[in-house]
């Protein structure tokens, strides 16, 4: 069983999350292949999968480059009782399979996990086409779906653990690529739908998920110099939110941050926002995130600070609004 400590957790982030994927699956099929089952969109391999599938044959399909057919299958192999996980890359998973994902896993209530790999502009030069820029602004409109987006490669073998015992629909959002930041370098709790408050201030709050969660505490530590104090929540669970960490902030924050490696429609600033709707006064809240066009291309770390989405200009940005706002 992998465990979480400095030396894997420095290993896995060189390696990036689909190789890191791989390894978690692989390492919970030992554990339960009577009744897993992995399914690929004809990225077996570059979902990280090449060890599994030569160790576990039996318990792999590759259905061709047919997500909306790969959905079907993973939800006919849901209903004789096996846990499913099934991924391609964000865009063609979380997009052109959205409807089949609405009706045999939202709808049918199966028990799948969809797994979008290269979500956000990890993928680098293959371009828009191949970004996952909507994704969590679809996903967490179907009902029954829960979204999660973990921060590093330690989380994502956290997420595959606890979306295995998950009885339901699971949509998991893997950011980054290799060479990768990394959070954790020792175990900790995880629960689905339990923010992780990584680090307490007493002016702002952070709230992030993803590669956001690394470049949010570079930020935060900047934001320090400047004697701005930052909490920094890593809200892996889009859906369903915690709604008492949100509490919390609201509660106690002069302004609320959110960042993420998403479209700033729909995702999860837009979902921290409608919580906030429901209090008669909250915070002002600044969302960071992708912009809503389509944008250039480039290497995953570039676009990350052409957006400004590195801890530098986060705590440029961050800081710049917090002043503005008269703190």
């Amino acid at each position: 069983m992998l465990e979480i400590n400095p030396t894997n957790a420095r290993l896995w982030a060189r390696m990036g999350s689909r190789a890191m994927y791989g390894q978690a699956i692989l390492d919970l099929a030992a554990a339960r292949a009577k009744d897993l089952m992995i399914v690929s969109a004809d990225l077996g391999r570059s979902s990280g999968l090449g060890r599994f599938i030569e160790l576990y044959p039996q318990n792999f399909r590759n259905v061709g480059i047919s997500e909306q057919n790969m959905i079907g299958v993973a939800a006919g192999m849901a209903k004789e009782g096996f846990v499913v996980f099934a991924s391609s890359f964000a865009p063609f998973i979380g997009m052109r399979a959205s409807e089949q994902i609405r009706m045999n896993m939202g709808y049918m209530n199966m028990n799948v996990k969809a797994v979008a790999l290269g979500s956000g502009v990890a993928m680098g030069f293959l371009g828009n086409s191949h970004y996952g820029l909507e994704d969590v602004a679809v996903m967490r409109s179907i009902a029954n779906m829960t979204v999660i987006c973990p921060a590093d490669c330690s989380e994502i073998l956290k997420t595959v653990r606890a979306a295995a015992e998950f009885d339901g629909p699971v949509y998991i959002r893997l950011t980054g690529d290799a060479n990768a930041s990394f959070v954790y370098e020792e175990d900790y709790d995880f629960q689905i739908g339990k923010a992780v408050i990584l680090r307490k201030g007493s002016d702002l709050s952070i709230i992030t998920n993803g590669t956001m969660v690394y470049e949010s505490l570079e930020a935060a530590k900047l934001l320090n110099e400047e004697r701005i104090s930052s909490t920094v929540i890593n809200l892996h669970t889009i859906k369903p939110l915690d709604h008492a960490a949100l509490n919390e902030v609201i509660a106690n924050s002069k302004l609320i941050v959110t960042v993420e490696e998403h479209s700033i429609v729909g995702g999860l600033g837009s979902a921290v926002a409608e919580y906030k709707t429901t209090f008669a006064k909250a915070p002002p809240q600044l969302l960071l995130g992708l912009p809503d066009r389509f944008d250039i291309i480039g290497d995953h770390r570039y676009l990350l600070n052409y957006h400004g989405l590195t801890g530098p200009k986060l705590a440029e940005t961050i800081g710049a609004e917090y002043r503005r706002q008269g703190n």
